[in-house]
């Protein structure tokens, strides 16, 4: 593949910008939304908290407990922040609590403890190990490698070679089917989550992962571009949070539908077409998202199924998917990009007990629409 845009001329897009914000407006808002996330003077909006002198966690103030995705996304967004304290804090609470040793999930990261750091659960969250890996190599890259578990790029690679590796031993199971190369919900079953789908992620990791395993990251890129276009409603765009390997929707407990973890596969799309512009990026999908969320009141989004039909049930996460569907526009253009960025701009960071979702896809939208959320480089 011959790489285009981003990842070869390292210039990021100031959405915003193009579309007529003020930069130092622009800058402010990035600024004052970290502080409204991460300082301890914002009790309506924090979702990070610090423990003692070298340990913190992001919470899930809807559930009330620490996941490996929201670990794993605060690191992101403190690499992306030049914040050094903060990804440590994060990265040693996640390896004080969360780090199995034993039993088949052992290499992995329990998906959901307490904030005392009891493990609720000793199962992983593949979605949580791809971040902490891309997390954990952008580390390395811009602060450098420390000793211990501040030796950032050689847990990224262990990390990547257990999620392909494990089981062949015996020892549990891996986090990618072997075969089509595909990420699954969990590793014990044979099924995905369009939204855990990170084809942008995984050319960085065939650069970056132990040689051995460069050509199945590879190979996985490409197959997660054409899953995602697989598994969107071929009119609507929208993805349910659990689907078959041949992209149908997996109605087991409920999650065939298009709800909360869907949201994400709109971000996705953005930031793949942003870094790499592979001619496989299903932008397609992303215009159509908009396109159905164009005419719809924010104050009426629901849970839907993948063909458009909604349900009574009120969307848990609206201004999450107001800010899904605004990173998309990194990919699309017209109309219903413009649309949908004004929306993201206009709408505040959510408050109150359900914040922890929204804001995080919030401030992943942010940076990217502001042209920080980069690629970090080896220097």
């Amino acid at each position: 593949m011959s790489y285009t845009a981003t990842f070869t001329n390292r210039n990021y897009r100031n959405v915003w910008k193009e579309y007529g914000y003020d930069e130092e407006l622009i800058n402010h808002k990035v600024k004052n939304t970290w502080e409204l996330l991460f300082d301890s003077s914002h009790p309506e909006t924090q979702i990070y908290f610090p423990v003692g002198d070298d340990l913190g966690y992001m919470l899930d103030t809807g559930n009330g407990d620490v996941r490996t995705e929201g670990m794993s996304y605060g690191m992101m967004m403190a690499v992306q922040m030049d914040d050094h304290d903060i990804f440590d804090r994060l990265w040693k609470w996640s390896m004080t609590y969360m780090y199995m040793e034993e039993g088949e999930n052992a290499g992995y990261f329990a998906w959901s403890c307490a904030p005392d750091g009891s493990k609720n659960a000793y199962g992983p969250a593949p979605d949580g190990e791809e971040y902490f890996a891309l997390a954990l190599f952008f580390a390395s890259h811009r602060w450098g490698d420390g000793t211990g578990i501040y030796q950032y790029s050689k847990h990224a690679k262990d990390l990547l070679h257990r999620c392909i590796h494990k089981g062949e031993n015996n020892d549990g199971y891996p986090m990618w089917n072997p075969e089509n190369k595909l990420i699954k919900f969990v590793p014990s079953v044979e099924f995905s989550d369009p939204s855990y789908h990170l084809p942008h992620f995984y050319e960085l990791f065939a650069l970056w992962s132990y040689k051995e395993d460069r050509d199945f990251w590879k190979e996985a890129a490409i197959a997660s571009r054409q899953y995602i276009a697989k598994s969107a409603h071929p009119i609507t765009g929208l993805a349910p949070e659990y689907a078959f390997y041949d992209g149908s929707p997996n109605h087991i407990r409920g999650f065939g539908h298009f709800f909360s973890d869907s949201y994400r596969v709109a971000c996705n799309i953005g930031l793949d077409y942003e870094w790499f512009q592979d001619n496989a990026c299903p932008v397609v999908v992303a215009e159509k998202i908009q396109a159905f969320f164009a005419d719809k009141d924010p104050e009426d989004y629901r849970k839907y199924k993948i063909d458009g039909e909604p349900f009574d049930e009120k969307a848990l996460h609206p201004v999450g998917l107001i800010a899904a569907n605004a990173m998309a526009s990194l990919a699309t253009s017209g109309d219903n990009a413009k649309k949908a960025v004004d929306l993201f701009w206009n709408t505040p960071v959510r408050t109150g007990k359900r914040r922890y979702y929204d804001n995080c896809l919030y401030f992943f939208s942010l940076l990217a629409l502001s042209g920080r959320f980069k690629i970090w480089f080896p220097s």
